[in-house]
């Protein structure tokens, strides 16, 4: 139901982004996102470790990625805002051991999130198909759900590891740079990178032993910063290309 809810939310905003292209003076344009999710020590800690009475553990952020749609309004000839809708997929990497009984066990956690990006974007132009651009917002996030798994190690022992999400809404800052070609024929083509500092963790880590009724527990918060490399398309704008055609009367 929060996949089929989350294609017609885009299905709805591209429609709605499509309608509203070519409007104003300074077009505005529709297209498509695709990003990787790399976590590293760079812009946050990427690993969460914990250790209580013998339990120890750790959680840590592995490659993921996002897709979605853009919207880009433009309001002058070197300013813009850019918009959209993204459903992002996390991997965590999770291990626990019991110290001094050979039991250790790792496993995987999967995390999806749903963003609504809100940016500033400024255009440096290159010459006159290439352009650099940099841009600066927020993003509002959705987290549906929590996640959780269990390693079984025999008999009554058992691991578990939880993704506990507290809060579902969250906001994180985010700032991209890149470089893109344009083409009046073809659209708009756009590499470049990004970085996302989220102001919240993204969940509480829990890792729980339990033996018969013998149970340890630990907690941990979790950083969801990453670094990312984008890939953009932006369809042509086929009445901004008329307007600009359209003879001088």
């Amino acid at each position: 139901m929060i996949k089929a809810g989350f294609a017609l939310l885009f299905i709805a905003y591209g429609g709605l982004g499509f309608c509203q292209l070519g409007d104003t003076k300074f077009p505005s344009y529709f297209g498509v996102q695709i990003r990787s999710i790399i976590p590293t020590a760079f812009v946050g800690n990427p690993t969460t470790s914990l250790q209580k009475e013998g339990l120890k553990s750790s959680i840590q952020q592995t490659p993921g990625y996002s897709f979605g749609g853009i919207v880009r309004v433009g309001l002058t000839e070197l300013l813009a805002l850019e918009t959209g809708i993204n459903f992002s997929q996390r991997y965590f990497h999770v291990q626990s051991s019991i110290a001094d009984s050979g039991l250790y066990v790792t496993n995987r956690l999967e995390f999806i999130q749903y963003d609504l990006p809100l940016n500033g974007l400024i255009y440096i132009k290159l010459s006159k198909q290439f352009y650099a651009n940099a841009s600066l917002g927020v993003t509002a996030g959705f987290k549906p759900t929590s996640i959780a798994t269990l390693n079984n190690v025999g008999g009554s022992k058992f691991f578990y590891h939880t993704g506990y999400v507290d809060k579902k809404a969250c906001l994180d800052i985010n700032g991209n740079l890149g470089f893109e070609f344009r083409s009046k024929k073809s659209g708009f083509f756009y590499l470049g990178a990004t970085v996302r500092l989220p102001l919240a963790p993204v969940f509480t880590y829990i890792s729980t032993y339990r033996n018969q009724g013998y149970k340890i527990t630990e907690y941990g918060k979790v950083s969801g910063a990453f670094l990312g490399v984008d890939f953009r398309y932006f369809f042509k704008n086929v009445r901004a290309i008329r307007e600009e055609q359209r003879p001088i009367e």
